[in-house]
């Protein structure tokens, strides 16, 4: 049995719940193939809430959020502290979006607002190290994306794994790359295209300019990397599972 741990840092708008359902449930959709034995452990930081033991799961998942980790929010800095007793607990982490992020400046790098404005829509991303845990995979993978945020710079111990014009550090491996303790990317392979899609109208002319909102409504239609990524994850959790 393999436990995943979730730490909920944001949630989906009540209006989209019903249709898209909340952020653990498309994580649990996203493994569901790649870790079909997988029980989830819930830790709804954004709440407050800090886990029991954080050897309650052989991993962990940071979700995204709409927070950025510069807020000044009660819950961000003793989770940074969370993280790090992780790592020093040799649990796994995984994060995506403002994970990565908040994973970046946990462990001594930075993440700001990028000055290149919105990453929205299908984002193209190319591969800068293919470790052999990746297996036989191309030049980069196509994956959803909405994020202002972005790291800005790389943490020590780290190695870019892929980047885009828009995003220079999109995915980072901690550690040593064939034998990483833990993964972070600024997509979302948890994301459904619909959900994205709902998501982008429901905040068009208000959080998001609707110019890029139209645009990003039509790179939509190709297929995405989230099996690869679930894969990945569910590997490096099993690895440190079997020590």
């Amino acid at each position: 049995m393999l436990r995943i741990g979730l730490f909920e840092t944001g949630k989906v708008p009540d209006s989209l719940r019903a249709r898209h359902g909340d952020y653990p449930a498309m994580f649990r959709a996203m493994f569901a193939r790649a870790a079909p034995e997988a029980q989830f452990v819930v830790v709804r930081t954004c709440e407050g809430e800090q886990p029991a033991d954080l050897r309650d799961a052989d991993g962990w998942v940071i979700t995204g959020s709409r927070h950025g980790v510069y807020d000044d929010l009660s819950w961000i800095a003793p989770f940074r502290d969370t993280l790090r007793r992780c790592r020093d607990a040799g649990v796994p982490l995984a994060g995506i979006c403002f994970g990565h992020q908040i994973m970046a400046e946990a462990f001594g790098g930075r993440a700001d607002k990028a000055p290149q404005g919105w990453g929205l829509g299908l984002q193209h991303y190319r591969y800068v190290a293919r470790p052999g845990w990746m297996g036989a995979v191309g030049e980069g993978f196509d994956a959803l994306a909405i994020h202002q945020d972005q790291v800005s710079a790389q943490p020590p111990g780290t190695t870019l794994l892929a980047a885009s014009a828009h995003c220079p550090i999109a995915a980072l491996a901690y550690g040593d790359p064939e034998r990483p303790e833990a993964l972070s990317v600024q997509a979302h392979p948890e994301f459904t295209p619909a959900f994205l899609d709902d998501l982008m109208v429901e905040r068009r002319g208000k959080a998001l300019p609707a110019d890029l909102v139209d645009a990003a409504r039509e790179s939509l239609s190709r297929p995405v990397a989230g099996a690869d990524w679930a894969g990945w994850i569910a590997d490096l959790f099993r690895a440190r599972q079997r020590g």
